[in-house]
């Protein structure tokens, strides 16, 4: 093994040499440009006193589930719960996932045979890729947001067809072209799974749902990890997808079901939400605030995410340092997380970034030129 162990001693190496090694470190207290807690849910009192109170009056919702929700881990309330949000969605039906990750894992892994086409966006959040991996189906990437490379792809296409999106990308900051692309799909009588991961809460109940596309798509991935400041996923669909998965989803059949107090807190997250409406109008705004200083390169006007792309990744560094000096705390995205030669600063707004705080990361980034 100690050759294995000196080939993974090599490849860290050369990480480290090309400014690109991951390492895991303690929470720095800042001003938050990174995060995905849009709403500031993660951190809100206001929300946190809801859940505190919701405990107060079940405190068997403390206890855990025992094991997988195929064995002992169901409950009444998991079923209700799931109910509840296909409800909030207009959906069918909903199956609850530990993870955004496990969701699109369990979908894309068990869904397809050999025979059939899955057909993908190339800047697809990894999960699916690896979910992919795991399925019999072969593999097309389509050209991001292309929807004439897409329908060159379908033409092609054999056995049953799935083409997958996200409805806002996370490393880009762009929207799909949900509506062109759902129309595709039908030309080619494919089904559409649509990721909602950065568009749910920022955007109401997601872009499927605000544009009223739900009997349109096979599946929608929703997750909680972003604007609702929790964790955990739900594919919403029909209740023969949810059959589908709860028989042949392997993240799910081996799973430990989520305890009762991770259902209800996300039951109170929908609940809160709709009851403030207010903070995502702020983040709204404050999107509109930050496309006055005419930074963007490669995001679109609306998204929450906003990225500048950069060649050389020594100048992004000095500009994320920098920021990072002054309290602006940032992501710098390299190589292989993104293609090299597309090495990016991604910003993050959220509701709760101040004008200010939106003016003193904008002056720096002008003021060292990294903006032409």
């Amino acid at each position: 093994m100690q050759a294995l162990k000196q080939q993974w001693i090599n490849q860290l190496a050369s990480r480290k040499a090309q400014h690109t090694y991951r390492s895991l470190t303690p929470y720095s207290p800042g001003i938050d440009f990174r995060s995905n807690d849009y709403l500031g849910l993660a951190k809100d009192i206001q929300f946190s006193e809801l859940l505190l109170e919701q405990i107060s009056s079940q405190a068997d919702c403390l206890q855990g589930s025992t094991g997988s929700r195929l064995i002992s881990g169901n409950s009444a309330l998991a079923e209700d719960i799931e109910s509840f949000i296909a409800r909030e969605h207009e959906a069918a039906a909903a199956l609850f996932f530990s993870s955004g990750y496990k969701a699109n894992l369990a979908l894309f892994s068990c869904m397809l045979s050999r025979a059939d086409t899955l057909i993908v966006d190339e800047y697809i959040h990894r999960s699916v890729h690896d979910g992919c991996q795991l399925s019999a189906a072969r593999k097309w990437k389509f050209r991001h947001n292309d929807v004439d490379h897409l329908e060159s792809l379908l033409q092609k296409a054999s056995g049953n067809v799935v083409v997958a999106i996200e409805s806002l990308y996370s490393v880009d900051g762009n929207f799909a072209p949900l509506t062109a692309i759902v129309r595709l799909t039908q030309k080619y009588n494919a089904g559409l799974i649509v990721d909602e991961a950065h568009a749910m809460g920022v955007f109401g109940k997601g872009l499927v749902h605000q544009y009223g596309l739900q009997q349109e798509v096979l599946a929608t991935v929703v997750t909680y990890g972003k604007a609702m400041g929790l964790e955990g996923a739900v594919v919403l669909g029909d209740q023969v997808l949810k059959d589908y998965l709860v028989n042949y989803a392997s993240p799910f059949i081996y799973s430990t079901a989520p305890s009762a107090l991770h259902l209800l807190r996300i039951q109170c997250a929908y609940q809160y939400i709709a009851a403030q409406q207010h903070l995502a109008i702020t983040l709204s705004s404050r999107i509109e605030f930050f496309s006055t200083f005419r930074l963007h390169k490669g995001s679109e006007p609306g998204s929450p995410i906003q990225i500048i792309r950069f060649s050389n990744t020594h100048a992004l560094l000095n500009l994320h340092l920098e920021l990072k000096k002054h309290g602006l705390l940032t992501y710098p995205l390299f190589s292989p997380t993104v293609a090299e030669g597309q090495e990016r600063l991604r910003i993050c707004l959220h509701s709760f970034n101040t004008e200010e705080e939106i003016n003193a990361l904008c002056s720096i980034i002008k003021k060292y030129a990294y903006v032409t």
